[in-house]
């Protein structure tokens, strides 16, 4: 008895549900993070822009699923997005419980400088670059590449304009 499930790649499926998996472990991870800056005393900064990245990353994730489950990924571009998983795992790993998907600072704490914080200013945002772009790639959607890359920098326009004020705001609080 089939499925009809012979038109989905299985490293496709495989790639988009460990990027899902992974999206929302760090939304429960970034909540719990948020509770224990707050109880340190911290504040959200700019919150209005925030539903339109969780809308961005919402529907990049889901239009991949729709566009992508039948193709299978090229080896080149995946490689390269797993390298973007490693750097990830290096900012999370380095700003620990200060991690959060929103702006949330505690005043007066000073900014992160060590690992990828000492050689770009903004890695997480370096890396979710490389994501919205290369992971389209991987499945030929140079087309959806552009397109959510463009978004996303107008969003990320506002998004590290209103970081770098909060920053500036709470005497050198790092997120």
């Amino acid at each position: 008895m089939s499925l009809g499930l012979s038109w989905i790649d299985p490293l496709a499926a495989l790639v988009l549900a460990f990027v899902t998996l992974q999206r929302l472990t760090e939304l429960v991870y970034a909540r719990r993070n948020e509770k224990r800056l707050r109880a340190r005393g911290a504040a959200e900064y700019a919150p209005g822009h925030y539903p339109a990245i969780v809308l961005l990353h919402a529907a990049w994730l889901a239009g991949l699923w729709g566009l992508a489950i039948g193709i299978t990924p090229e080896t080149g571009w995946l490689i390269l997005f797993i390298v973007l998983q490693i750097l990830r795992i290096w900012v999370l790993a380095t700003l620990g419980d200060r991690w959060t998907t929103r702006i949330i600072v505690v005043p007066g704490e000073p900014l992160v400088r060590s690992g990828p914080y000492r050689l770009i200013p903004h890695p997480n945002y370096a890396v979710v670059i490389g994501e919205i772009f290369v992971l389209p790639m991987a499945f030929g959607l140079l087309w959806y590449a552009l397109l959510f890359s463009a978004l996303n920098a107008a969003i990320l326009f506002i998004r590290i304009r209103a970081e770098n004020e909060a920053l500036a705001a709470a005497g050198g609080a790092a997120r």
